[in-house]
């Protein structure tokens, strides 16, 4: 079954999203994401699993390409 996460993060421009690309292509399922660079709060929406572990999988390959990240709740 898929669910739909979203985050705030600061990933601001094309530049960004190519960076941040391949730390999240590591996580297996994801189904796909995106960013939202013309949202103020630069919503980062993916969907895969319906698992616990993939807020903490995601935010952790944000923040190792170096990006600030926080669900939306």
């Amino acid at each position: 079954m898929m669910a739909t996460y979203q985050f705030k993060t600061n990933i601001q421009c094309e530049g960004c999203i190519a960076k941040v690309t391949p730390f999240l292509n590591q996580i297996k399922d994801l189904e796909n994401w995106q960013v939202d660079i013309k949202n103020p709060e630069k919503i980062l929406t993916i969907q895969g699993p319906a698992e616990a572990n993939i807020n903490v999988l995601v935010t952790e390959k944000v923040k190792e390409a170096g990006y600030q990240i926080e669900p939306v709740v």
